[in-house]
C-alpha cells in the first residue's frame, strides 16, 4: 500500500503538491516511483522557466519505462532540485522529502485533489 500524506494534495497524474504561501514544491506520489520502478534519470526545467498548468515540465525516467512531469500549477520556477538529478533513486527512497522535483511560484491554486481523493483514484 502507497504512502499517501494527509499533509499534501495530489494530482490525477500522480503528483504531489506541497504549498507555502505562493510556492507549490511539486513531486511524484510514492505510487508512481513505485510503477516507475528503479528511477534512473530525472529531467526538470530551469529556474526561471515559465510553466503552464497541465504542461509537460520534465521526465523521470526508469529502468523500465519513461515517465512525464506535469506541472500542476502555473507559474515560475524557483528552484529545481539538482540533487535528484545528480542521484535520480532519491525519487524511490524519498519521494516525499529529498525526491521533490521542483518548486513554482504561482498565482492562483488550482482545484487539486486531496489524500483521500487520490487514496480512491490509485484504489488503495
Amino acid at each position: 500500500m502507497s504512502n499517501v500524506p494527509d499533509s499534501l494534495h495530489y494530482t490525477s497524474d500522480h503528483e504531489w503538491v506541497q504549498v507555502d504561501g505562493d510556492v507549490a514544491t511539486i513531486g511524484i506520489t510514492q505510487y508512481a516511483a513505485d510503477a516507475l520502478g528503479d528511477v534512473v534519470f530525472v529531467a526538470l526545467p530551469g529556474v526561471g522557466d515559465s510553466v503552464q498548468q497541465g504542461a509537460i515540465v520534465g521526465e523521470v525516467e526508469s529502468t523500465k519505462s519513461v515517465g512525464e512531469i506535469f506541472a500542476p500549477v502555473a507559474g515560475e520556477v524557483v528552484e529545481a532540485n539538482d540533487a535528484v538529478v545528480d542521484a535520480p533513486d532519491t525519487v524511490n527512497s524519498d519521494p516525499y522529502g529529498q525526491g521533490w522535483l521542483i518548486k513554482v511560484r504561482f498565482a492562483e491554486l488550482p482545484n487539486l485533489l486531496d489524500a483521500a481523493a487520490y487514496t480512491a483514484l490509485i484504489g488503495e
